[in-house]
């Protein structure tokens, strides 16, 4: 079972996380706790980083399909 918790706060810093992104900022605080990122790239990676744990701990299936075919002989 989820932590709906811990879930609602992956969801907030992640929320709060993507705002300062679009607004272009490096560094800010989130509840008293100063956060900095040198380049976009490490927020985009933190962000991927945010959205994986989210998923684990809704209990999101993966959005990966995987096929198998053949020709039927």
């Amino acid at each position: 079972m989820a932590n709906p918790t811990r879930l609602a706060q992956l969801i907030a810093f992640r929320d709060a996380m993507e705002a300062a992104r679009y607004n272009g900022k490096q560094a800010w605080e989130y509840e008293g706790e100063s956060v900095h990122f040198k380049t976009d790239a490490e927020y985009k990676t933190a962000l991927l980083d945010l959205n994986r744990q989210i998923a684990a701990a809704s209990g999101a299936q993966s959005g990966m399909m995987t096929f198998s075919t053949s020709k039927g002989l």
